[in-house]
């Protein structure tokens, strides 16, 4: 089961940043959309870094223009990528680690395939061993 590609399981169809867009332009998207992360692309969609609630609760806290500033001046831009050939088994113990939420899924070009998150994880999970929702029906299909 935990060998299983990344890809099998991974989120292709994701929001995404820009560095040149505004904090406070982020935060409203993630707020509308419920993340709690960004992945930042390029024009070309090579992934660049990411942007997180905890980034920009931090640099609010230190810099009182926090909403006007850029995407790129607040990211991080230090993160663990995925292969889409990697396994689901790597995946779950980098989020046993507790650091990550979210993990970027990026061809050998850099470019941006998807996401994968420990709810990825568990939902790939649960439905190997229960093929039909016991609970929530409308939620996990």
């Amino acid at each position: 089961m935990m060998n299983e590609e990344v890809r099998t399981i991974m989120t292709t169809d994701i929001a995404t940043a820009y560095p040149f867009q505004s904090v406070g332009e982020i935060a409203q998207i993630m707020l509308q959309e419920q993340l709690q992360q960004l992945p930042v692309v390029d024009k070309d969609y090579r992934l660049l870094g990411l942007i997180t609630s905890y980034d920009m609760w931090r640099d609010c806290r230190e810099n009182l223009d926090s909403e006007s500033r850029l995407v790129s001046e607040v990211m991080n831009t230090r993160i663990i990528k995925l292969a889409p050939k990697d396994k689901v088994g790597t995946a779950a113990e980098l989020f046993m680690d507790r650091r990550f939420k979210t993990i970027p899924v990026v061809n050998l070009e850099g470019t941006l395939k998807g996401v994968v998150t420990a709810f990825d994880i568990i939902r790939y999970t649960l439905k190997r061993e229960y093929k039909e929702p016991i609970l929530y029906r409308e939620v996990l299909c």
